[in-house]
């Protein structure tokens, strides 16, 4: 017969206090985070208007010396718990005495309403904060990096990501702030490669914007500066380029593609009017009717009231050159007349 041997119960080894009270501390703090230390700032300091003689609780200033840190942390604490207090979570300061528990929020909870910063509280700070919100971060992320400029730059130089995200604040900032605006322009036309980059930017988005022109509207304007209605087949062509470069993905460099759509369109355009009899006709009338007109505003700007300070033979003779040439242009034109 065999006997089952049961081994004896054996208790725990006992836990020495001071150990099992940092467990029962870092526990609390595990399951409420910054409320645990929160608390006893709620519960020590008296609110304000309060005197010495009125309550057991003493001032930020002196609990402050009493913890060995600055009244400024103190308060940080004092302030998120009244923030909390105002919404409901917690008791108001004139409901805890000092020592006394309370159930706490979750530790998630603490980060809404403590802010680690003092820059916080300053207009600075609280503006830093909203943009935080609308964003959708902590307040104490963005705070973080606007109290570390040098961190942010080193961010900035290294990560493309980073510098990219840096990019696009600035764009939607600079709509709204024209120092700004005249800052970056500055820097802009200081830096050469700023303004060669500038420059070929803008001349790919005239480009592309010429060919967008022809395929919204359904016109073109010849080199004579008329504008007629497109052809069918040049205004296809002209979506056709417009979809590729609309398809590019961002940041992609679209000066080639706009180069290649800007010439392609400028010479179907030219030879739509060379196909064209009556639009190359009306070409003809419409260039010469400009240079009419240039050669005619240049002349009447002329003033000869010092001509004696300027006179030179040469300038006799090349008018009298150009007066015969007049005239053989206007007997050619009557001749035309028939």
């Amino acid at each position: 017969m065999t006997l089952a041997i049961t081994p004896p119960e054996t208790s725990p080894a006992p836990v020495c206090e001071p150990v099992a009270r940092d467990a029962r501390e870092f526990g609390a703090y595990a399951r409420t985070g910054g409320w645990a230390f929160g608390l006893k700032v709620a519960r020590s300091v008296r609110p304000g208007g309060q005197g010495s003689d009125e309550t057991p609780k003493v001032s930020a200033k002196e609990f402050a010396e009493l913890a060995g840190c600055s009244p400024e942390r103190v308060m940080r604490y004092y302030k998120a718990w009244d923030r909390a207090a105002d919404d409901g979570l917690v008791p108001h300061f004139e409901a805890l005495a000092p020592g006394q528990e309370v159930e706490l929020p979750d530790a998630d909870v603490w980060l809404s309403y403590y802010v680690s910063r003092s820059g916080a509280t300053s207009g600075r700070g609280t503006a830093i904060a909203e943009a935080a919100e609308a964003e959708g971060i902590r307040p104490t992320k963005a705070l973080e990096v606007a109290e570390n400029p040098t961190a942010l730059r080193a961010a900035i130089l290294a990560d493309p990501a980073t510098a990219r995200a840096a990019r696009q604040a600035l764009l939607d900032r600079v709509r709204e702030d024209p120092e700004l605006q005249s800052e970056l322009a500055r820097d802009v036309v200081r830096t050469d490669e700023l303004k060669k980059a500038v420059a070929g930017e803008s001349r790919a988005a005239d480009r592309i914007g010429y060919v967008r022109q022809i395929a919204e509207s359904g016109q073109i304007k010849t080199p004579a500066g008329q504008t007629v209605d497109a052809p069918a087949d040049l205004r296809q062509e002209a979506e056709r380029h417009l979809s590729l470069i609309d398809e590019l993905d961002e940041g992609e460099d679209a000066g080639e593609w706009a180069a290649e759509a800007y010439d392609t369109m400028k010479s179907l355009v030219v030879e739509a009017v060379e196909t064209d009899p009556g639009l190359r006709v009306q070409e003809r009338r419409t260039k010469f009717y400009s240079s009419l007109q240039k050669a005619t505003k240049v002349f009447e700007e002329l003033t000869f009231d010092d001509a004696g300070d300027f006179y030179e033979d040469d300038m006799v003779q090349r008018l009298e050159e150009l007066q015969r040439a007049v005239a053989v242009c206007i007997e050619s034109l009557r001749g035309a007349r028939g």
